[in-house]
């Protein structure tokens, strides 16, 4: 068993040097023209010299500061560095070059129907910031870095909120956000592209849903109302029961409390006035009847 796995690494890491010595050689090979190629160069650099004059705006190029240049000779990348900014020299019959624009791109992420790990379908957007960090991945390595970036994008954010509850969905829109970046910047670095930001716009739920958890909210609120009125009732019969208590130790301080109510009745400026009268005066004229 040992050697089987000691084979089977060995094996491994001969394919890794294989493969690291195969991009090697092809790296070697990638700026040789051959015997064909410099002979065209020299054809282009004569045919340069004799019409000097008219051929020098054909050769210089200029590229903005957001910009950098990478250029072809004969399809091949001359140089590892893009060029710029500012003015370059290319052969007009053998030199070719690609403007890759270095600035932040912004993009919208068109409506999505994702179905979250809960199983509810809901309906989400988004916003992606990028940009290109290194020109020559960009042109060498895919086709049309802006429109995979933003295929991607999208397939990306169907991954990530698939395996998301609505719960999570609604309130970690941050968490989310970062590890779509992640996600994304992974998987564009070989492009040479840096994804700076990733944001959620908006989260569309169904109608039915949105009833349901608004009455769950309402159904909620009311139960916690209940509660509150329930404890504050049970506090106020605690309250009057020791008030009641006080009160029977001293029977002159229900009389004071009779006054201060009149005393408010009055201060409002009605015109009735209710004055309590004591049960025992009233049994005293019944006794006598």
């Amino acid at each position: 068993m040992i050697s089987t796995t000691s084979s089977t690494a060995e094996m491994v890491t001969q394919g890794k040097l294989q493969i690291n010595g195969d991009e090697n050689i092809e790296e070697k090979n990638s700026g040789r023209l051959g015997c064909f190629g410099w002979l065209l160069v020299l054809i282009s650099l004569l045919f340069i010299t004799a019409t000097f004059p008219i051929t020098i705006f054909m050769c210089v190029k200029i590229v903005k500061e957001y910009e950098r240049a990478v250029i072809f000779r004969l399809g091949r990348i001359t140089d590892r560095k893009p060029k710029g900014p500012g003015l370059f020299f290319v052969l007009p019959c053998t030199d070719t070059f690609v403007k890759v624009d270095l600035r932040t791109v912004s993009f919208d992420i068109p409506p999505q129907e994702i179905l979250t790990r809960d199983s509810v379908t809901v309906s989400v957007d988004g916003v992606v910031y990028f940009r290109i960090n290194c020109p020559i991945s960009s042109v060498a390595n895919v086709s049309n870095a802006h429109s995979s970036t933003r295929l991607l994008a999208q397939t990306t954010l169907r991954n990530v909120l698939g395996t998301k509850n609505l719960a999570e969905l609604l309130s970690d829109r941050e968490g989310i956000s970062l590890s779509m970046q992640a996600s994304l910047d992974d998987a564009t670095d070989p492009w040479g592209i840096t994804v700076e930001r990733v944001e959620i716009k908006d989260v569309k739920l169904p109608q039915q849903l949105q009833r349901a958890m608004a009455a769950e909210a309402e159904a909620t609120r009311e139960a916690r109302a209940k509660i509150i009125s329930a404890e504050g009732e049970m506090n106020a019969s605690r309250a009057l029961k020791e008030a009641s208590l006080i009160i029977s130790e001293s029977p002159s301080g229900l009389q004071l409390r009779y006054l201060q109510t009149l005393t408010s009745i009055a201060g409002e400026k009605n015109s009735t006035i209710i004055f309590p009268l004591p049960i025992d005066i009233m049994q005293n004229f019944m006794k006598r009847d």
